[in-house]
């Protein structure tokens, strides 16, 4: 029987997909601060994060995320 192991950077990037899949990304990016895992490609995280997203649909979040934070 063969065991694979996974290196440190393959757990960490499996992680952050995780992650990128559950939390909202404002939630992801106060992880990421908190964590002080600011390092890497801005661009490459931004274009991820928001791959699917319009000005429309993160207005909506935006104002439906303030409506939570109101009550």
């Amino acid at each position: 029987m063969k065991i694979n192991l996974n290196n440190d950077q393959q757990i960490i990037k499996e992680a952050f997909q995780i992650l990128s899949e559950k939390l909202e990304p404002s939630k992801l990016s106060r992880f990421w601060t908190i964590c002080d895992l600011g390092s890497g490609d801005y661009s490459q995280l931004k274009d991820k994060l928001f791959a699917e997203e319009t000005v429309d649909s993160l207005s909506d979040k935006i104002k439906a995320q303030e409506a939570k934070t109101e009550n």
